[in-house]
Order: C-alpha cells, then structure tokens, then sequence
C-alpha cells in the first residue's frame, strides 16, 4: 500500500533540521550541515555523486531505504532554492545541478506560479500555488501506487504532520546540538496526533528512529 513518509531526515539532539541563516552560501542554515555527517560519507550518497568509493553498514542500509519504491517527492520551496518572493526569471533550477537525485515527479510548495522544469534524469519540478493537500493528491496520481516522500524542510513537515498526513517519519538523530534554527516539531503534540516510536536503531553517527501513525 502507498505511504506518505518521511526517510532520511536528520535533525540535531535538540530536534532541529537546519540551521538558522538559510541562504546561498548556508543551504541548511549555519552548522546545518554537521547534521549529516552520518550521510556523506556512506556508499549510496557517494554513488548518488559519481563516486564508486563509500562506507556500507547501518547508515548506508537507511540512506539506501529511504529512496525505495519512491514514486514523487514534495518539498518546501526553501528546499528547493534561497530565493524568496516572486521568481525573478526562471534561472534558477535547483541546488542539484542538471541531473537532481530525484528521478521521479517532484512537487514543490510556492505561493508564487512558475511553469514545470524538465531535468536529466526524469526528474521534473511542478510548483504547486493551491495548498498541502493539493500537492499530495497530484503526487498520490504521479506515484502510480509508490510512496510519496516529503522531503523538508522542518516546515513542509511540520504542516503534513498537523493535518496527520504522514503515515511513517525515518528520522536520522545525529549526536550534535544546534540551539536554535528549524525545529522539527514545534508546537506539535505527536502522540495527540497519533504517533508512536516503532524502532530505533543505531547506527555508525547517528540515531535512527521510525515513527508510524497508528
């Protein structure tokens, strides 16, 4: 059965997925990128960037799970790119050069419209202007039966998971505190809602927990 789910989203001991300061030279906020350290160095990310050298283990396994039977992803636009407002022009394609890892429909939250983007690799980006629900019910049809997979950022999440859309969240804890930034579950009640911790794994830097709705 399809899922909407969460996989392979780090976040800090104190519960932050990015770090203040958001913009070009800081894709994931100031100290964000300590917070996936426990993926950069595994196999399937290297593979993902041309590199055939890569460490296996607990690590790779769920970085290698979290891109299984992925039919469509959804994104914040912060994910997407730094520029905020108005498109300027249409330049600006992504922070994944002309080949993104996505390979599968990619549908991305703006208030402001902008026509598809066709990149290598079958992955094209849709901006979609009407809502939460609407973006997942155009990527339930795109995923043909697959999973949807929410990509972030925290705030993307935090709104999927207010409405109990998530069915699962893989969060990877690494063992460094930010203090301040994105949080992941500010002003959310998960057990109210629903969820509860069904695993939790260790792996080589980081925590790995899975959280399902009941």
């Amino acid at each position: 059965m399809s899922k909407v789910k969460v996989a392979a989203y780090s976040i800090s001991i104190d519960g932050f997925g990015a770090g203040p300061d958001q913009k070009l030279n800081t894709p994931l906020g100031i100290g964000g990128e300590k917070l996936h350290k426990w993926f950069f160095p595994t196999k399937v990310f290297q593979e993902m960037h041309g590199d055939s050298e890569g460490i296996e283990g607990t690590d790779n396994d769920f970085g290698a799970r979290s891109f299984e039977n992925i039919g469509a992803w959804i994104m914040g636009r912060n994910m997407f790119g730094p520029i905020r407002g108005p498109w300027p022009d249409d330049e600006w394609k992504g922070w994944w050069g002309d080949t993104p890892p996505y390979h599968v429909p990619v549908f991305v939250l703006s208030h402001y419209e902008r026509e598809p983007i066709e990149m290598k690799g079958n992955t094209t980006f849709h901006f979609i202007t009407d809502g939460i629900e609407s973006a997942l019910d155009k990527a339930r049809k795109a995923a043909n039966g697959k999973d949807i997979r929410i990509g972030g950022g925290a705030s993307t999440i935090r709104q999927y998971l207010k409405k109990g859309l998530i069915d699962e969240l893989h969060l990877a804890v690494s063992p460094v505190l930010l203090g301040t930034g994105e949080h992941l579950f500010y002003g959310i009640d998960l057990p109210k809602l629903g969820y509860s911790v069904q695993q939790v794994t260790n792996g080589e830097q980081a925590l790995h927990l899975i959280i399902n709705k009941e």
